[in-house]
Parts: C-alpha cells; structure tokens; sequence
C-alpha cells in the first residue's frame, strides 16, 4: 500500500552514534552496538549513551493527508489482520526522569531497537487492546471505557517493573492516535479501529534486571469480526496438555510474554477445525479457566457464570461491562470457579473481549464428547451483544458513562 511505501522511520535509542544496523525477521532493524551493557542497570558510558541519544521523532506534515476514506478499502470484508495506516503515537521514559514526557505522532514505519533491549531479551512488555467506532448521528468517533485499559496497563507495569503512562497520558495519546488516522475508521456498521497501545522495555540490559528506558506507542488497524466464522457461533476445544497461566504468575496482567505460549495449543486446534481453545486451570486441571484471547461465560437457567480473576484470568474490560449488562437484565452473575461439568451442563455459553466482542459458542469439545449450546437471535449472548455495540457506536443512550467522544 502507499501508506507502506511512503513511511517514515521512527528512530529509538542507539540508531545513531556511528553503530551499524542489521535488518532480521520481520523487518525490525536493530543497532549492533560495540559496547556491552551490564546487569543491574548498565555501565555509566551505556547509561550516557541511551541519555544523550534520545531521539527526536520524524517532523509529521499532515497537509496533504486524504481524509475521504481509507483507499481502496473493502469495508464489506474486513477480517481481522493488519492493515497499515498513517501515524502512530511514540512517547517515552528514561532512567531517573520520574514519568513519561509528552508524545508525539510520528508517520507509522519501522522502528529501531538494541538487540540487547529489554523486551528483545527479557520480554519485558505489555500491551492493550480497544477500539474506535464511528458515530451514528454526526460526526466524530466513539471509544469504549478507554481509561479502563489505561488502569490496566498500569496495574501490569507494576508487576512488570515498568513506569505506565498516567490515565490522562493514555487517553489522550488514543484520541490523538484516532484523530491521526480518521481516514481508517470504517463506517457505521462496517467495523471499527482497532487501537493497539505498546509499553516496551526499550532500553538496553544485558544482566537480568528493569530496562533503563522505556518507550509507549500506539498504532492501529481497521479490522472486522475477530474469527473467521464473523458473527457466527464457535467451536472451541477444551485443552489438557498446556496451560495458560499458573497461580503466581502474569497470567492477570496483559503481558506480551501470554500470547505466544498459547500458539501450539490454538494451532494445533484450528488444524482439526475449531476455532480456539479453552484452558484449563494448572492445578486441579478441571477449572475452565479463558481461551487464548478472550474471557469465557455459561448461562444456566436464569444465572450466568464467569471464571473468577484471581491472578490467572485477564480482567477483560468487555468482561465486566457485560456482567453489569447481564446484571441489568436480572439474571444473576457469579464470578467463580466454573468446572469442567459446569460447562458441558450449561444452555448458552458465550466468549467476550475487545478483539471479539460477545461471541456465542456452538459446541465445546472435550475429551473426544462434543456438547452443543444454545444459539441464535433470542440467546442472552445476542442480546448483550446487540446492547453493547449499541451503546459502543453511540446508536443507543450511554446511561453507565462508558464512552468517550473523539472530535
């Protein structure tokens, strides 16, 4: 796309000073420094180095961008994959600074990276997901509960021994990350803008210790259902083998170190046809815990059950909002453990996430035994779903101050 072509490079620490830059998988270039840095925070001729090179971010010339819509986008077939678009947001914190400094929006590219940062090397990052939809009644876009994410993020740089960005910090890189982008933004009904904010260690470390800077950006992508079946009913494997998280561990927090463990696992169920695997707890291994990227539900009689989040379970921001739509309706909702039985023995059960919304889920299989679930226009799945776009796309009255104008 010309949006590719046409990109500049943001420049991180150790792209400069005379290093030679080698390109690997991917296309991320990394600086191939010729000092080493050691444990515990560096030597002081590194810690000057990263400190004297902060770099200043490409000077972004916005006159001439094209605002009548996102190219030759198909808005009838989004998926769920990467479309590249103009700007993203880079703000950054260094050793002994105290928080981050003001952000800047910077034409989306490559970026530049030591091969000894801290997320290369230790994988000392975490990530967030939320989404921008177009208004229904003007003009102007809608985001969902951005400060929850935000919150989020901060709870996790606690346990990740990284500085977070201030709530205020956050939603305002967002906005400006939309605003930026408007042109992506698919129309009413066609999708949305999916936003991905990144806090990195992007300082260099070689010991095991915190990264002694560290580097928030945010892009985005427009994108449509999250799985391949769109807003059709799933089938989901329940997975013995491997575990997701395990008491103790980051399982809670949306560390990148999560995802890719799950790969073998989700793979290995989409070659025999589903769509993703439910897991486990890594205990009593019979306490359905979430599947790979979303939280999980069971509706039985007039009570609606979700995994409790006690250290293992993401607290997905979808999550609560639906308990509290469920909640609205009069259903009772209990957040505790859901066993194996519980699961096969419910009416409707039903996944929930920023990436997929609120999906229902057809059939679980487990231990070879395939059991069906409720689906259908008159499910409480279809009916929190159609509640939450609603309010999400500005369609219905926000009555709970869930949303946040983008102008």
């Amino acid at each position: 796309m010309a949006v590719l072509s046409s990109a500049k490079r943001v420049l991180l620490p150790w792209a400069s000073n005379g290093h030679a830059l080698a390109t690997v998988s991917g296309g991320l270039r990394v600086a191939l420094g010729t000092d080493g840095g050691g444990g515990g925070g560096g030597c002081s001729l590194l810690q000057s180095r990263w400190r004297s090179s902060l770099p200043q971010l490409d000077p972004v010339d916005r006159s001439d961008d094209d605002n009548s819509g996102g190219g030759d986008m198909d808005w009838d077939n989004l998926g769920f994959g990467l479309t590249p678009t103009d700007y993203m947001y880079v703000m950054r914190c260094s050793k002994g600074e105290g928080g981050f400094s003001r952000g800047e929006l910077s034409r989306y590219g490559n970026i530049e990276l030591s091969p000894s940062s801290g997320i290369l090397n230790y994988g000392q990052g975490l990530f967030e997901g939320l989404k921008a939809y177009a208004r229904a009644d003007r003009a102007g876009y809608m985001l969902f509960r951005p400060e929850e994410n935000a919150r989020r993020m901060q709870t996790g740089a606690e346990r990740m021994c990284m500085p977070a960005p201030s709530v205020e910090q956050f939603v305002h890189a967002v906005k400006q990350t939309v605003l930026a982008n408007r042109r992506w933004v698919p129309p009413q009904g066609k999708g949305a803008l999916y936003i991905r904010p990144l806090l990195i260690g992007s300082g260099a470390i070689l010991g095991l210790a915190p990264a002694p800077e560290y580097t928030f950006m945010i892009y985005a992508s427009p994108v449509g259902t999250y799985f391949k079946e769109g807003m059709a009913a799933i089938n989901l494997l329940v997975e013995e083998e491997f575990h997701r998280a395990m008491p103790g561990g980051t399982g809670g927090v949306k560390t990148i170190a999560n995802y890719a463990p799950v790969l073998k696992a989700q793979m290995d169920a989409k070659s025999r046809g589903f769509a993703d695997v439910l897991y486990l707890d890594s205990v009593h291994k019979r306490y359905v815990e979430e599947a790979s990227s979303c939280n999980l539900f069971v509706l039985k009689g007039g009570t609606v059950a979700t995994p409790a989040t006690a250290g293992t379970i993401l607290p997905g921001i979808t999550r609560r909002s639906i308990i509290e739509l469920a909640r609205d309706r009069g259903y009772q909702v209990e957040e505790r453990l859901v066993s194996i039985d519980d699961l096969v023995s419910a009416d409707e059960v039903f996944c929930t996430g920023t990436a997929v919304g609120v999906t229902p889920v057809s059939t679980v299989t487990y231990q070879g035994t395939r059991y069906e679930f409720r689906t259908g226009e008159d499910t409480l799945s279809r009916k929190l779903y159609n509640t939450l776009t609603s309010i999400q796309m500005g369609v219905a009255e926000d009555k709970k101050g869930w949303t946040v104008a983008v102008d």
